[in-house]
């Protein structure tokens, strides 16, 4: 587990990397999209199976794919910002860090008006100044417990597949992605997973968030 990050900007938050629910529970999570294939293909994997996800959206992409944003809303799935341009914002000071998330924030608000956006999640997993910023903003900071490496150059699905069987544990939050490239083979993987999961009794939620 990471430690926790801290700023003097605004509120701390620590970042979630757990559903918070004891049992089998697991929160999958979908970074760097909307995407125009990857995006579709998930969401139908997803329900195929009756699953509920966190997308968190790349601004720039939102822009080119509003409708993908609004499907997403439509299907149930909850949003996440996740920068504008995918910079690492590691080392930028709070007012940049926040002039950044509410461009993204506003590309988000004009695809899907009204839609909460309860997380952000920084790219690369550069944090910086961004927990507290995010966290002034109302949005809870989302790491993660399990990535599986889905990134270029991406794994084969048998092999995406194996590792999160074998990193998955209860309560988690899996990072995986929709865009950002060809995610054919996180597509597959997810939709070979869920049904197996389902079957050995595990539910799906989303991550907690924390007051």
């Amino acid at each position: 587990m990471r430690p926790d990050p801290s700023t003097p900007d605004g509120p701390t938050r620590r970042l979630v990397e757990s559903t918070g629910v004891p049992g089998p529970t697991v929160a999958l999570t979908f970074d760097d999209g909307p995407h125009p294939v990857s995006t579709p293909a998930l969401l139908d994997a997803l329900a195929r199976h009756g699953v509920r996800a966190v997308f968190c959206l790349w601004g720039d992409h939102v822009r080119e794919h509003p409708e993908l944003v609004r499907r997403v809303v439509a299907e149930g799935h909850v949003l996440g910002n996740h920068s504008t341009h995918h910079d690492d914002l590691s080392t930028w000071d709070p007012e940049r860090v926040r002039a950044d998330l509410r461009e993204t924030a506003a590309a988000i608000e004009a695809a899907a008006p009204g839609v909460p956006v309860p997380y952000f999640r920084a790219p690369f997993g550069a944090w910086g100044a961004t927990p507290g910023v995010a966290a002034g903003l109302g949005m809870q900071p989302l790491g993660w417990s399990l990535a599986v490496g889905d990134w270029d150059p991406p794994p084969p699905a048998d092999e995406l597949l194996r590792r999160l069987e074998q990193g998955l544990t209860p309560g988690g939050v899996v990072l995986l992605h929709d865009g950002g490239g060809d995610r054919s083979a996180t597509v597959e993987a997810v939709d070979r997973l869920v049904p197996r999961l389902l079957a050995r009794g595990w539910t799906f939620t989303l991550p907690a968030r924390r007051g």
